[in-house]
């Protein structure tokens, strides 16, 4: 990281107030730049099943960056830490408390009755596919593609 910041280690850690806080600021940058592409991965989509389901696509493409490390960021972040401090611990609270809302957005006009259930379910599935990267580093979406479109049903 501090090759890519162009800084040294003093340099970069004098800006935050705990290392803690520094990897708290790297997962908000990290959540912002996912967002970007899962948007514009909602904004290629004309149906509403067809943008419920682009976050698998918003996967691939996120995955693919050249600057992409093994596996997601706030799973490695909360697996980090026995006992996370506060700053992480929010920072993953966050970005699961958005993937659950957006996902819930979009499950609404596929699903009304049951975006609730379907979103949690979607959750789970992203969360796995997130994690396959750690086996398979040429893991694609494809499959929990799959597992999305069969939790959807004919909706």
């Amino acid at each position: 990281m501090l090759a890519r910041a162009g800084v040294c280690a003093a340099t970069l850690y004098r800006g935050y107030a705990s290392k803690e806080a520094l990897v708290a600021a790297a997962l908000e940058w990290r959540q912002n730049a996912w967002l970007e592409v899962w948007d514009r991965a909602i904004d290629r989509q004309k149906t509403a099943r067809g943008k419920l389901l682009s976050v698998f696509d918003a996967l691939d493409e996120f995955h693919g960056r050249a600057d992409e490390a093994r596996w997601c960021a706030f799973l490695g972040s909360a697996a980090e830490y026995a006992s996370p401090p506060e700053e992480i611990i929010r920072a993953n609270a966050e970005e699961t408390r958005t993937l659950r809302a957006r996902l819930f957005h979009l499950a609404q006009p596929v699903d009304g009755h049951r975006a609730s259930a379907l979103a949690d379910q979607l959750v789970l599935v992203v969360t796995g596919d997130l994690a396959m990267h750690l086996r398979d580093p040429h893991h694609q979406a494809s499959t929990a593609r799959a597992i999305a479109t069969a939790l959807i049903g004919n909706r």
